[in-house]
């Protein structure tokens, strides 16, 4: 658990930044989520950077569309896509509105909240188990379609927010290939993540689908 972290939210001109410099800066930062049964926060220990219409695996690489409409908006937003008919995952928005850059939020360590993470999490045989990979943190943390657009910035009520928290020292920093990312998009190093931290998901590498005979 980090000591003393900043509880001040990040200002909206932290995310108005090149996406490569965004992404590690995000780690050690501390995500609040608000829900009706209480508050859940989490140490951000994993993401990954997608560079809009310049990045071959981001959702917006061949332009907008209702689905990814959030990410071309302002910075500091919430964009939440489904995926695999089954699971959520939670991204924020980087760069300039219109240049729909955003990062993956990957996995991080619940220093609040913990037990009811873990009524969402039933399958994480531990603690730190309970937000790692990005389904996992999404459900650990009650976010769905419904949070798409959050303004993660303001200082008003808001169910989604982003701390200062405690960054992460860039010698701690570790970088690498995207988790599962296809074709030319699968070359970028730009996923991040807390060297040696037992949060972290592991790396794996995109495996076609098989079709159905």
């Amino acid at each position: 658990m980090i000591a003393s972290p900043d509880r001040t939210p990040l200002p909206r001109e932290f995310f108005d930044r090149p996406i490569l410099e965004v992404a590690p800066d995000l780690l050690g930062r501390i995500l609040v989520r608000d829900t009706p049964d209480g508050p859940i926060a989490l140490r951000l220990t994993e993401v990954e950077a997608y560079d809009g219409q310049n990045d071959p695996g981001s959702h917006a690489y061949r332009g907008r569309t209702p689905r990814n409409d959030v990410m071309f908006g302002a910075p500091g937003h919430v964009y939440v896509y489904f995926t695999y008919g089954m699971w959520f995952c939670m991204n924020l928005v980087c760069g300039p509105e219109g240049r729909a850059s955003a990062v993956l939020l990957r996995a991080g360590e619940i220093i609040e909240g913990a037990e009811l993470a873990r009524t969402r999490r039933q399958s994480a045989r531990n603690d730190k188990e309970l937000a790692k990979g990005p389904a996992r943190l999404a459900t650990a943390l009650g976010v769905d379609r419904a949070l798409n657009g959050t303004d993660a910035c303001t200082t008003e009520d808001t169910p989604l927010r982003i701390l200062t928290g405690a960054p992460v020292p860039g010698d701690q920093v570790r970088n690498g290939p995207r988790t599962g990312v296809a074709g030319e998009g699968g070359v970028h190093p730009w996923r991040y993540w807390v060297a040696d931290d037992p949060t972290v998901s592991p790396y794996r590498a995109h495996v076609p689908r098989k079709r159905r005979s």
